[in-house]
């Protein structure tokens, strides 16, 4: 008796996606001390509220300690991959919104629908790939929901003479971050402990048209290790065989190092409640060396606190003494005491 040919275990090829489709087959992954404290090893956390379990009760007035912004959100993209498990590139992100701020022992899982599809034009030097626009939305185990937001990534096509006739314009897709709203997931909080808890600052506080260079980069490492914490199933951050340029980091690991760096020169800032928007404007690989600056493009009190809306502008460098290359344009928006 002859063996049956395998199937093939895989995610979506670019051509087999449709208008509506839903995915939500990820496990459901629940926050832990353990995986927090393997996130921080990968991609630095200098967060006070989230390494603080004391100081993020008090602060929160919530039972468990409190999760990194960093961890929650990849976890959330990390989610959403089967429908990108062949992911050539991730183009941008838009809207990204906290709803709530989850804690330490909470549950997350993820709903990621298709909501536009475009096409690419083909050209006779390159395999033929197409855009595929997704609407992702995070609740937590109450069905509370915790993240919203859209992530473009340009998937292969299968069949190279395939004409799919999906055209539709990208530059449409998502909404701008509710920004009041998000703010509003930490009225509650206590402001007063967390400055009570801040040494006193060194230099002049932030203000509107800051720019701020962080000396000293970070080098990328434990890329796989990073996808796998995550749940994220993208081939191309696993296997070096997925496409011509080897093995790929995981966005998420970008914006977590840029992140952390960011903390470094806004360092009493609580948390992030929103993004504007992440653009990815080249590959990092594993060994890199990113470098940040900083742009603070705005400062708004609210009745407790200040929004600040930052722009870190991300750059990778492979050898000493190489220029950097820019890697990484992310504007977002965190709450300051």
């Amino acid at each position: 008796m002859s063996a049956a040919a395998p199937r093939r275990v895989e995610g979506p090829w670019f051509e087999d996606l449709r208008h509506g489709d839903v995915f939500d087959s990820a496990p459901a992954l629940t926050l832990t001390d353990g995986a927090a404290a393997a996130h921080t090893a990968i991609v630095g956390n200098r967060l006070r509220l989230a390494l603080d379990a004391d100081l993020g009760r008090r602060v929160t007035g919530g039972p468990a300690p409190f999760a990194s912004p960093a961890l929650v959100w990849d976890v959330a993209i990390g989610q959403s991959t089967p429908v990108t498990h062949h992911v050539v590139a991730n183009l941008f992100y838009r809207g990204l919104a906290f709803r709530r701020a989850p804690s330490i022992g909470d549950t997350l899982r993820t709903r990621t629908e298709v909501v536009a599809l475009k096409q690419n034009s083909t050209r006779p030097d390159r395999d033929p790939t197409g855009l595929v626009a997704l609407h992702i939305r995070t609740h937590d185990q109450h069905e509370r929901t915790v993240l919203d937001f859209w992530r473009c990534a340009m998937l292969p096509v299968r069949d190279r003479e395939v004409q799919t006739g999906h055209r539709d314009d990208l530059a449409a897709v998502g909404a701008p971050a509710d920004v009041s709203a998000a703010a509003s997931l930490a009225a509650a909080w206590d402001l007063d402990a967390y400055r009570a808890d801040l040494p006193q600052r060194r230099g002049p506080d932030v203000a509107a048209g800051d720019l701020l260079e962080v000396v000293g980069g970070d080098l990328v490492s434990s890329a796989p290790e990073l996808a796998r914490l995550t749940l994220n199933t993208a081939r191309t951050h696993h296997d070096d065989a997925a496409g011509p340029a080897g093995r790929l980091v995981y966005g998420g690991h970008t914006i977590g190092i840029a992140f952390a760096q960011a903390v470094r020169a806004v360092p009493e800032l609580l948390t992030v409640v929103a993004w504007h928007g992440c653009d990815h404007l080249g590959p990092v690989r594993e060994g890199d060396t990113l470098l940040s600056t900083v742009e603070v493009e705005d400062v708004q009190p609210l009745p407790e606190g200040r929004l600040v809306h930052l722009r870190s502008r991300v750059a990778a460098r492979s050898a000493p003494g190489e220029t950097p290359t820019p890697v990484l344009d992310w504007r977002f928006v965190a709450l300051l005491a």
